[in-house]
């Protein structure tokens, strides 16, 4: 199965979930699909013993789409997320197979990557780490404490995505707090920096796989909330809200139609 395919696959799990559930975040899940799809299929090595955080962890439904898929947690699991005692939480847990830190509160996943990656540093370890965050997040200190550390540290096996949906809680980022210059202010902070779509795979894939030396990469991945179902891209509401039963039929029909 190609990335495209798996990606659609994905989106139709996070639909029926979601409105299995009636959990929020479904746009929030849409725009990382299929950056989640590049790394854990292309990009993340077990036998390096390579690393993910997702930052975003309101976001956690989509990873844990892509666990199942990856066979590291069943079908079971997957349909027990929303239910009563489920293992799923509705922020990412450390108490799911697959997952090695609990997120949710916003600031705290790059931080503790910045940690794994110089741990693995001074082991002289081949492993990488990545984590995920969004653009909305950008507005937490604690993530520009943790990058002036990590480019202080060379850092050279860490590498962050950001997560460019330029929407966040009620509005967009830049009402909320304008983040723009973004890719000079990484690079002033000592960064190697790339933007690319994050919706396109060869993009994804290319900007994961490039080498930095000396420097944390940072990626900035442009995408869209929702994407894939046209009702869902680029709106706020979709950050709270579940679709109905005809809603989701046609979500459901766009993506396999796209």
């Amino acid at each position: 199965m190609n990335l495209r395919n798996i990606s659609k696959k994905l989106r139709k799990n996070i639909l029926i979930l979601t409105h299995q559930a009636k959990s929020s975040h479904i746009g929030s899940c849409l725009s990382i699909v299929d950056i989640l799809t590049v790394l854990y299929l292309n990009i993340i090595k077990k036998k390096n013993n390579d690393r993910f955080i997702l930052s975003k962890g309101h976001a956690t439904l989509a990873l844990y789409c892509v666990l199942h898929h990856k066979n590291i947690i069943n079908k079971k699991t997957l349909f027990s997320y929303g239910k009563e005692n489920s293992l799923l939480m509705g922020h990412t847990s450390h108490h799911v197979p697959g997952i090695i830190f609990s997120t949710g509160s916003l600031g705290h996943g790059l931080p503790v990557a910045a940690g794994i990656a110089l741990s693995s540093k001074i082991r002289s370890s081949s492993q990488r780490v990545y984590v995920l965050l969004s653009d909305g997040e950008l507005n937490e200190g604690s993530n520009w404490e943790a990058l002036m550390f990590s480019s202080h540290q060379n850092l050279d096996n860490l590498c962050v995505i950001i997560d460019y949906n330029k929407l966040q809680s009620l509005t967009t980022v830049s009402n909320t707090i304008n983040i723009e210059p973004l890719k000079r202010k990484f690079q002033s902070f000592g960064c190697d920096v790339e933007i690319i779509d994050g919706h396109n795979f060869a993009q994804i894939k290319k900007a994961l796989k490039k080498k930095q030396k000396n420097k944390p990469k940072i990626v900035i991945a442009n995408t869209t909330k929702g994407k894939g179902v046209s009702f869902m891209e680029n709106k706020v509401a979709w950050h709270y809200r579940s679709p109905n039963a005809s809603e989701l039929q046609k979500a459901l029909i766009e993506i396999e139609n796209a």
